[in-house]
């Protein structure tokens, strides 16, 4: 009888940086809830992480430094985590520019865009509100003709409205979704608390680690040091930091609708004491 030869377990692993920490999660019985409990990333990122779907995260160093904070967790290396994530960052397949170029111009399944519909549109208008004045000035030469031209001009004012409105609230972020605090230097201490002053989270956080607002927080704030060293991310897209400054800030809002109302950052020592006060 043959003998049979057993693997070691390395040649087993799965192949791809989020394979390999999908399989560390598993084989030590833990949840996507619990690593999302002790990282404070959401499961939704941590799916995309274990999928090696990188090019989905808000950015490289999302991507970087989330992975690491799951690796801790799972017992992996970080610095061999963070240097396999940079790997498959550069290649093609986890660029979203990329897959965005990868329709042929005659691929049936591309969609056109919004501003073409639009201009579609109003090309069929005027060439039906020519279609009616040609046959008004053949029937009639002499009726109506200011209130067909005050249509025509209400119908192209009403289309670029219309279309401005649509361009408006695609690019807007919406006042929803998650907000993630993610540290950018060592040793960044941060106190976040509720409008009761009851804490949620206090730590000095490492370089790449994020935090989550929690969703059912009322009236969430900020006390740090660092607002300089501290990115901010709402729904996935990125908004300015507190400040750029390194300076005591208190009493700050960060709830997702006050980070998105800010329009800058604070640039003096002035306007961080008086949002500490």
């Amino acid at each position: 009888m043959s003998e049979q030869i057993e693997l070691p377990e390395e040649t087993l692993l799965p192949r791809g940086v989020g394979p390999q920490l999908r399989h560390a999660r598993e084989k030590l019985g833990l949840s996507l809830e619990d690593v999302a409990d002790q990282t404070r990333i959401s499961t939704r990122h941590i799916k995309h992480i274990e999928a090696g779907e990188f090019g989905e995260l808000p950015g490289r160093t999302y991507a970087i430094g989330f992975a690491c904070n799951v690796a801790k967790v799972v017992e992996l290396d970080q610095n061999d985590v963070a240097a396999m994530v940079r790997a498959e960052l550069n290649t093609p397949s986890n660029s979203s520019e990329d897959r965005r170029q990868t329709y042929e111009p005659g691929d049936p399944a591309r969609v056109p865009s919004g501003r073409l519909v639009w201009f579609s549109l109003f090309a069929i208008l005027l060439l039906g509100a020519g279609i009616f004045m040609t046959y008004r000035v053949i029937m009639a030469p002499a009726a109506d003709m200011p209130s067909l031209l005050e249509q025509e001009q209400a119908a192209a004012e009403e289309a670029a409205a219309s279309e401005a409105a649509a361009a408006a609230a695609e690019a807007a972020p919406s006042a929803s979704g998650d907000v993630v605090f993610t540290a950018t230097a060592d040793g960044v201490w941060v106190r976040f608390y509720d409008g009761e002053g009851r804490r949620l989270m206090e730590t000095e956080m490492a370089e790449g680690e994020s935090y989550t607002i929690p969703a059912d927080a009322e009236s969430p704030q900020l006390w740090t040091g660092r607002p300089d060293a501290l990115a901010i991310t709402v729904g996935g897209r990125s908004v300015p930091p507190i400040s750029n400054m390194i300076q005591n800030v208190r009493d700050v809002p960060v709830d997702a609708a006050s980070l998105l109302d800010r329009e800058t950052p604070q640039d003096t020592a002035e306007e961080g004491t008086a949002a500490g006060e």
